[in-house]
């Protein structure tokens, strides 16, 4: 980790020399690496002191890291994670809360905080993250970060902890466009679903209907941007049956693949969780049979729905969060509703399995504020290199 590390962005583990290779498409770069990917010389702490403990220092180093590694990347070091990544606040009740390099009063989103604020604060050049819920969308709105969720699977999680198997992605973050992408050369293969140049853009006015009428504005520009780059949007209803049966299917899913994760340590060891945290793998232990089958019929049906909403061309335009990030001394109940509000924009591509990425075309109030653009499965490098173009015509 950087000797001096003002946003308390990196888990300060003693320095382990891990090597590189001297040149290669990500040469003079610097990247730190979300807490829950294995790196050999170090532990693999999840964000909790006992898992730590329990981690033993790991021999092997997790393929995606290594790709990185072999690309020319330098590590900076394993930054903080949310406490077993079942969070969205960036507040670590044992490691503390990492700044938000680009609204220091505000949060930075979790639960992949440590990367987000190791980018925004200047650290490195590009972190690594995971998103289940918004775990790098949510971050990367909040501190001013491009950021993505991959097609599910296609960036490898092996020797990652996970969260919830069938909604986990591993994705990153950077400070501009150009970063982003030569990441996403090493990392992405080829897509299996090539954007045409015009996509056919969609506003879905239900999710932005979400949004309070005062932040609305605030996107106005971003939607020039994008609109004066590829075209007007059509509107369109991108949510199947309501938000209610979004949100709940995506909360029963993953809260019954937490508990099968990690209801067992949690157990055996009874660790002491921190607020929020606990109270949701409390909740988790008691999804039933019944919800978890109605919740994944209904996720069958709605990927089927977004599938044909999209077709091969389509793109959804749409906010990554519902507001700029909360305040740092915002409390746990304002905290949760905000979360709880935000899950209901996020779950489209969690649900899905589909991509998506947030850009940092928008602000309100000195704080940023993302804007998304949700693809077809396999769209990914389309939608980055869109992502290019933007960037390059402001």
């Amino acid at each position: 980790m950087p000797l001096h590390d003002p946003a308390h962005a990196f888990v300060p583990y003693p320095d382990v020399p891990v090597r590189h290779a001297a040149t290669g498409p990500l040469s003079g770069l610097y990247f730190g690496v979300k807490d829950l990917f294995d790196i050999a010389g170090y532990p693999t702490g999840g964000g909790n002191p006992l898992l730590l403990a329990l981690s033993g220092i790991k021999t092997q180093t997790a393929p995606t890291v290594q790709k990185l590694l072999d690309a020319g990347a330098a590590l900076a070091g394993k930054t903080v994670t949310d406490e077993l990544a079942f969070s969205m606040n960036g507040n670590n009740a044992h490691f503390g809360a990492p700044i938000n390099g680009n609204a220091p009063a505000r949060i930075t989103g979790g639960s992949s905080s440590g990367s987000a604020s190791a980018v925004s604060s200047r650290l490195c050049d590009f972190a690594l993250g995971t998103d289940t819920g918004g775990s790098v969308r949510a971050p990367a709105s909040h501190c001013g970060l491009y950021g993505i969720r991959p097609t599910h699977g296609r960036v490898s999680l092996e020797s990652a902890l996970a969260l919830c198997h069938s909604l986990d992605t591993c994705g990153w973050l950077a400070r501009d466009a150009h970063t982003f992408a030569r990441v996403a050369d090493v990392l992405l293969a080829p897509d299996t679903t090539l954007l045409p140049a015009r996509p056919r853009l969609l506003m879905p006015s239900d999710v932005w209907g979400l949004v309070d009428s005062a932040v609305r504005p605030a996107w106005d520009g971003a939607l020039q941007q994008i609109t004066q780059l590829l075209g007007s949007a059509q509107d369109c209803n991108a949510v199947l049956d309501s938000f209610d049966a979004m949100y709940w299917s995506f909360r029963y899913i993953q809260g019954r693949e937490a508990w099968m994760t990690d209801g067992a340590f949690i157990s055996r060891y009874a660790p002491v969780l921190g607020p929020g945290v606990k109270e949701r793998f409390d909740w988790s232990s008691n999804v039933s049979d019944a919800q978890v089958q109605e919740a994944e019929q209904f996720r069958a049906r709605f990927r089927q729905h977004l599938a044909d909403l999209l077709g091969s061309d389509g793109v959804l335009v749409m906010p990554t969060m519902p507001d700029i990030a909360p305040l740092r001394s915002a409390d746990e109940v304002s905290l949760e509703a905000y979360r709880n509000q935000a899950v209901q924009m996020l779950c489209l591509a969690g649900l899905a399995g589909f991509p998506q990425i947030s850009l940092p075309l928008a602000s309100r109030d000195g704080a940023p504020l993302g804007i998304s653009l949700l693809g077809p499965a396999g769209t990914d490098r389309s939608l980055i290199a869109i992502a290019q173009q933007l960037a390059a015509a402001v």
